[in-house]
């Protein structure tokens, strides 16, 4: 695990604390703790992602809009892979961490397809029995984020190290489809397998959660997220793969329910390390 880093802001409305690490290998891309309460109601809207979060409260519960049109009030769960953007709104304080796994270490740490927890929230108990009831108790009771970090961590990977690897043909075309941002040709890959085209869509979607074309265009759309930040949109379009600047924003309103420029105004840094550095 690496540093961890915290950022904090005070306004009139409230305050926030976020402290982040990221992993170098394995099936946790990145611990993501917060702290934070306001006088206000805070809603966000999450864009579609490629990685899965596992959210465990210590505190208040969280209203949860997903994309099935359903609304939930949930305190620790996991959200399944799903192509549109989530609305979490919150009155009071939020007190937690969130664990983002990648898609293939989802299935090997959770031991449950993907295909079982998408497009829904399921409640921690019923994804991570396990854990048992006390485990929120223990990491609410560390010191520091670090502590919290280093906990879930060994108590994470010790039990993914139980569980199955994910099948290796869907472990080569995740691999194929990150390294290109989503733009490999999917019938060529699959060619590439010597399997029929329905086999592979099949056992990709049963281990992953999204068909292979459904996790392209979720890839391509994170890797334009990021050159948007630092192109015209017209040109991030362009590199990205997108056929124009409207294509772009076409996606960009499927996965994250805003188009680019919106997004880019009023993103929360959810998603991006703080720049300050704390042990």
């Amino acid at each position: 695990m690496g540093s961890v880093s915290i950022s904090k802001t005070e306004t009139p409305i409230g305050w926030w604390e976020i402290a982040t690490t990221r992993l170098e290998t394995g099936p946790i891309a990145r611990f993501c703790g917060y702290r934070e309460r306001s006088v206000d109601v805070v809603q966000r809207t999450m864009p579609a992602g490629s990685l899965m979060p596992l959210i465990i409260s210590f505190g208040d519960s969280l209203e949860l809009d997903y994309p099935n049109d359903t609304v939930e009030r949930l305190e620790s769960f996991v959200a399944g892979p799903h192509p549109g953007p989530a609305t979490t709104r919150y009155t009071g304080g939020q007190f937690g961490v969130q664990v983002d796994l990648t898609l293939l270490g989802a299935f090997r740490l959770l031991g449950i397809p993907g295909a079982e927890l998408a497009h829904q929230a399921v409640p921690l108990g019923d994804a991570l029995p396990w854990l048992g009831a006390s485990f929120a108790d223990r990491l609410a009771s560390a010191k520091t984020w670090a502590q919290r970090f280093t906990l879930l961590e060994h108590t994470l990977l010790a039990r993914a190290a139980g569980n199955p690897e994910p099948d290796p043909m869907i472990s080569w075309l995740w691999h194929r489809l990150e390294a290109t941002h989503g733009r490999a040709s999917i019938a060529t890959l699959v060619a590439e397998t010597g399997r029929s085209h329905r086999h592979v869509t099949t056992r990709f979607t049963q281990q992953i959660g999204l068909t292979p074309k459904a996790a392209a265009s979720l890839l391509r759309f994170e890797h334009a997220a990021r050159a948007i930040q630092r192109l015209p949109l017209a040109d991030a379009a362009i590199a990205t793969g997108y056929a124009d600047q409207s294509h772009l924003t076409r996606e960009f309103v499927r996965h994250a329910g805003t188009p680019p420029a919106t997004w880019l105004a009023g993103q929360v840094d959810f998603v991006q390390d703080p720049p300050s550095a704390d042990a």
